[in-house]
């Protein structure tokens, strides 16, 4: 089952767990990854721009790392498959340093709020703390920001199909099930409970996701001129399947076309020659729609064009 999985997503399946594997052993030896490549709030003397991009492989245990690799296995293996590996790949990690932005706002609000640039100390429990120390407990960690940013596009991609949520006895569509989801987010978010989950990162990665599969309608519809488009319904994917479909199609009835013009003259070689390069032409076709045309090799393209 594992090999089964697309390439982006088996990987960063693997990476996260070894992140965490690593973690737990060089703990044991007096090194926290989590502090070196968590992401602390920007005011905290321990902040790292690169913290941007490696706190998403970061986990707090085991529970945190279970349900956000479950998660990412089981959309990140639909949604790569549906749009190819390179572009789910840039959008899984810009929905996850886009989370991390979200979430430097969040807690530089608060920093602000709070009037904590006015302090050198602060007072824990009956324990005085110096205020940079104290920062440095502002510390994010985990893949949930790009997970989020995944559901999202699941979302968008797949708005009809139903899908079961525990502990929901009956499916539901992806659309609503985005939207509970944002909208749980959004309560946490607004509460003044504190649970030391990072709501507003989970919602940035939606925000993000969000613009990113609009930037990509916006572009679409002005390469393609395409009217496809209709709200939630899977638009890019759908406007490129058809695009991709109509130009195999052309493929298809030229080759029968140029076959049929000259049949009487035409050899049983010939027609096989024929047929195999057809099915070559398919195949290529198929690639793109799956990896994009930069995938390609230059024999490919070459093969694609070259009709003689």
């Amino acid at each position: 089952m594992f090999r089964q999985i697309p390439p982006i997503t088996k990987n960063l399946l693997i990476i996260n767990v070894l992140a965490f594997f690593a973690h737990v052993v060089l703990k044991d030896h007096g090194f926290s990854m989590n502090d070196t490549f968590g992401l602390h709030f920007i005011m905290a003397s321990d902040f790292q721009f690169y913290q941007l991009f490696t706190y998403m492989f970061m986990h707090a245990n085991v529970s945190h790392l279970f349900f956000n690799m479950f998660a990412l296995w089981m959309f990140g293996c639909t949604i790569e498959r549906a749009w190819g590996s390179q572009r789910f790949l840039a959008f899984t990690l810009l929905c996850g340093v886009g989370a991390g932005i979200f979430q430097e706002l969040a807690q530089f609000v608060s920093y602000a709020v709070q009037g904590l640039a006015a302090y050198d100390s602060v007072n824990i429990s009956g324990m005085i703390m110096s205020m940079d120390s104290y920062l440095n407990q502002w510390n994010t960690v985990g893949f949930s920001g790009a997970v989020y940013g995944i559901l999202l596009g699941f979302g968008m991609t797949y708005p009809e199909e139903r899908i079961f949520v525990f502990p929901l006895p009956f499916p539901i569509k992806g659309k609503w099930f985005v939207c509970i989801y944002a909208a749980i987010e959004l309560f946490s978010a607004l509460s003044t409970s504190n649970d030391n989950v990072a709501h507003i990162a989970h919602l940035g990665g939606m925000v993000v996701g969000f613009f990113i599969i609009r930037y990509w309608k916006y572009k679409y519809e002005h390469r393609y001129g395409s009217s496809n488009f209709q709200g939630w319904d899977g638009y890019e994917i759908k406007s490129r399947q058809s695009f991709f479909g109509r130009v195999k199609q052309w493929f298809r009835d030229f080759s029968e076309n140029t076959f049929r013009s000259s049949s009487n003259s035409s050899t049983d070689s010939e027609e096989e020659r024929e047929k195999k390069r057809q099915k070559e032409i398919d195949r290529i076709l198929d690639k793109i729609k799956r990896n994009g045309y930069d995938s390609l090799t230059d024999e490919e393209r070459r093969k694609l064009f070259d009709r003689k």
